[in-house]
């Protein structure tokens, strides 16, 4: 006959052994719980970076003010757009989207600052005339310019020449705005010769110079005066979590949208697509609206 001590014994193994049962069991849901709620962390971080925060089209409006702008130019718009790279999470419903905010805005200039075609996207031909048409599209009153980045190469030239884009590669135009007063638009490329491009400019008057890559700023700035300067390339670091945790080379030094350099401002493009991956955070896409007034 067993004691008591021996059934008492006995109990408790069946108590512990009910406990331990149940401890597992609330850890194997605890566990589940957690792994259901990292993976619902995830998905939305995922949805979140590639759809949303690749969408959502910014328009950031800034006054330039400057005595040198001419009276004639009191109010003119400009817009900046760039960094396409059609084929990576922007196509042509985005780029009719981007075309239709450049028009209501009725912009007397337009320039489109490098990288139209995702480096690993194969351009189609029916790509290519839907892309045609709708650049065609942007009006711009008193011009539409545009230089390389580095991803652009003849059959980025040939689509901006049919969309009526006056291509500045290391090379300058001035604009005039029904009178006699003018100001410079300066282009540098990719693979730039800044002392070509400025060749015969008069820095005396209001002068815009274009580049790809913000960082290239610097090399112009020791030799040429420019009063605005328009950039792409950074992305404005394209995923931000306090920091940019994506920089560029050459748009390492300046990723942000706005710098002033001396008397030189700078803007730096968030852009339209991706570069290298295809999702953002904390950049969203953009285009630069600015106002040129005198005082």
């Amino acid at each position: 006959m067993r004691t008591r001590e021996e059934k008492m014994k006995d109990i408790t193994s069946l108590i512990e052994t009910e406990e331990s049962k149940l401890y597992k069991k609330k850890l194997a849901i605890k566990i589940f719980k957690t792994i259901c709620i990292l993976s619902f962390i995830v998905a939305i971080a995922v949805l979140y970076t590639h759809l949303y925060a690749t969408t959502g089209l910014l328009v950031k409006e800034n006054k330039i003010t400057n005595s040198k702008i001419p009276e004639s130019f009191r109010g003119s718009k400009l817009i900046q757009f760039s960094d396409l790279h059609y084929g990576s999470t922007f196509f042509d419903s985005e780029l009719k989207s981007v075309v239709k905010k450049i028009n209501k805005r009725k912009p007397d200039i337009v320039v489109f600052t490098g990288d139209l075609i995702n480096k690993n996207y194969k351009l189609s031909d029916k790509d290519k005339e839907k892309l045609i048409k709708t650049l065609n599209n942007i009006d711009a009153s008193l011009g539409k310019y545009a230089i390389f980045g580095e991803e652009d190469n003849d059959l980025a030239n040939d689509i901006l020449l049919q969309s009526n884009f006056k291509i500045l590669n290391n090379n300058h135009d001035l604009i005039y705005n029904n009178s006699t007063e003018s100001i410079n638009i300066v282009g540098i490329a990719s693979k730039d010769n800044i002392n070509e491009a400025f060749t015969d400019v008069n820095t005396e008057l209001f002068t815009i110079c274009l580049l790809h890559e913000p960082d290239k700023i610097d090399n112009v700035l020791k030799d040429h005066y420019v009063d605005l300067a328009l950039a792409g390339h950074s992305h404005n670091g394209q995923i931000k979590v306090f920091i940019p945790l994506m920089k560029k080379k050459n748009g390492t030094k300046y990723f942000k949208e706005y710098y002033k350099i001396n008397d030189t401002k700078l803007y730096v493009s968030s852009g339209l697509g991706t570069s290298n991956v295809n999702f953002r955070f904390g950049a969203h896409p953009s285009i630069n609206f600015f106002r040129l007034y005198n005082n």
